[in-house]
């Protein structure tokens, strides 16, 4: 039976990359269907993506990429392209984010099964989404219970299998642990745009400064706060005739849109690290 495949590469750049994988996808009865490649001349690592059709088993696929990646130092992924990612997403009471992922996944527009939401607010606040038919944990963070909370977080992704965590506007800073826990693998909405605006109404504070500009920022989680590798951002103007509800309604949208891309991108198998910064192999 034919299936299909998406291979995503990561390696020292150096000739014989991409004939060595198109070789071993031919000799296994493939197809390509789409392929896109970045060489970095600052870092000399090379990145591809290919999607592909075959016959053959994943298993025999991946142990002819293994054989390759050995050779050429490759750090690589092969996943069946027909497999949707599962997702853990944590919120906090601002779900506007939350209902905006829960839409495209009902809507097919996104390749993610939910596996559950948690909350550090109870199920009732989250007035926007309709999360009815999705398991739903209410954990309350106090400093006393918080290192309680994140041990169970990460029960959470081990007993649903989650792929990736979603932080879509869960207002509570990770520790160092449970950041480098889910290292790759956990995604953060951010109202970058606004970095002279710290704490509690970011939109106001930037309404009293007069900004002419807001936007938004999706990045992977680290230890540093807010400064994980950046996945998309987004900008939109504003002016003096704009309140400060506006600019909250305004930021709202854009945070919806730059976290529906990236996450998008990643469970499509469309972003790679580089260091402190990642390819984004755009659709």
């Amino acid at each position: 039976m034919t299936q299909s495949y998406t291979l995503v590469v990561n390696c020292p750049d150096r000739p014989g990359i991409v004939y060595n994988v198109s070789r071993i996808i031919f000799e296994h009865g493939g197809n390509i269907l789409e392929s896109r490649q970045f060489e970095d001349s600052e870092t000399g690592r090379f990145f591809l993506r290919i999607v592909f059709e075959s016959d053959s088993e994943r298993s025999v696929m991946a142990d002819a990429v293994a054989q390759l990646a050995d050779a050429f130092g490759m750090d690589w992924k092969l996943v069946r392209t027909d497999q949707p990612v599962k997702v853990l997403i944590l919120v906090s009471r601002f779900d506007h984010c939350l209902a905006y992922l829960l839409y495209k996944v009902r809507m097919g527009e996104m390749p993610i099964e939910i596996v559950g939401i948690a909350s550090n607010h109870p199920a009732s606040a989250l007035t926007a989404s309709d999360i009815r038919d999705v398991p739903f944990h209410h954990l309350p963070v106090t400093p006393k219970t918080r290192d309680e909370q994140e041990a169970r977080i990460k029960a959470l992704v081990e007993e649903s299998g989650a792929e990736l965590v979603i932080l879509a506007r869960y207002m509570q800073i990770l520790s160092d642990d449970l950041a480098a826990y889910l290292s790759g693998r956990c995604i953060n909405i951010h109202h970058s745009f606004l970095p002279s605006f710290k704490g509690a109404k970011p939109y106001h504070q930037a309404y009293a400064h007069g900004v002419k500009m807001i936007g938004a920022t999706a990045h992977y989680v680290t230890a540093e706060l807010d400064e994980g590798p950046i996945i998309h951002q987004a900008v939109e103007s504003v002016t003096h005739e704009d309140s400060p509800e506006d600019l909250v309604r305004k930021g709202r949208e854009i945070e919806n849109h730059v976290l529906g891309h990236a996450v998008g991108w990643h469970v499509t198998h469309r972003v790679a690290m580089n260091g402190r910064k990642t390819v984004v192999f755009r659709s």
